[in-house]
């Protein structure tokens, strides 16, 4: 895959001239995952998706790894922006890449924190016509193998999905003397409600060790079909932006 900030500029000229259709942009936080999984698990995963493509129409940008996580700052190591901040920042650099001509892009996104403010900055790209941002979380698109692997459609946080896609990235970065620990004072779905009305709004309202899920199911060979999907439907989703004009993008007229 082609890293952007490996390039020279005279590199990139070209790049972006002859041969590049689509940008992408990997998001992530550096956030408590209990104490089993690194904090940087949410952008290590959306990272490694990311550099996961083998196209000659893409270019993987520098990832962005601090998110929106105030939800989780009774945890210690959690960073985060505000979410206006961190709407701008990214705007900004997808209006950066736009300006080199190359005006379609996926932000591959993996923190769920993250979504609201990146609909947002994509918006907007596409309202004042500067370029046409796709939001897309690399669990988002899988076909049925959560349910499959994990018996759970959708993601916790710091789960058996998780522990599994970084078991398969980087297992040396997990702590599988703490899974039990994780488990044990995890929560079984994010939030708390009583009568209906949410109560609980950080994840120190609900969780113990800070996971949701059952994170001692997660095995790294779970992990590589987690990634090899996860990279193959990003690769479908570059495809189609990339056939695409970029006129055909933009919102429709005023009827």
């Amino acid at each position: 895959m082609r890293l952007l900030h490996e390039r020279t500029t005279t590199e990139a000229g070209d790049l972006f001239e002859d041969e590049v259709e689509v940008a992408v942009l990997p998001t992530g936080s550096v956030e408590q995952h209990g104490p089993a999984l690194p904090l940087g698990t949410d952008f290590l995963a959306a990272e490694a998706v990311a550099r996961g493509l083998d196209r000659e129409d893409a270019v993987v940008l520098p990832t962005v790894p601090v998110g929106v996580s105030a939800h989780h700052r009774q945890f210690d190591g959690t960073l985060w922006a505000e979410p206006e901040t961190f709407e701008d920042y990214v705007g900004e650099i997808l209006a950066s890449v736009a300006s080199h001509g190359v005006r379609k892009l996926v932000v591959a996104n993996g923190h769920g924190g993250n979504a609201d403010a990146l609909s947002r900055a994509a918006r907007r790209l596409r309202d004042e016509r500067v370029a046409f941002a796709a939001p897309w979380n690399w669990w988002s698109s899988l076909d049925g193998l959560d349910e499959e692997l994990f018996d759970q459609s959708g993601i916790g946080h710091a789960d058996a999905m998780e522990t599994a896609m970084i078991a398969h990235l980087a297992e040396e970065l997990v702590r599988e003397s703490a899974l039990r620990d994780a488990e044990e004072g995890a929560a079984d779905s994010w939030g708390e409600t009583v009568h209906g009305a949410r109560v609980g709004f950080d994840a120190a309202d609900f969780t113990e060790s800070g996971a949701v899920g059952r994170p001692t199911e997660g095995t790294a060979e779970k992990g590589r079909k987690l990634y090899e999907q996860s990279v193959s439907e990003l690769d479908a989703l570059v495809g189609w932006l990339a056939e695409r004009p970029f006129d055909a993008l933009l919102p429709e007229p005023h009827r």
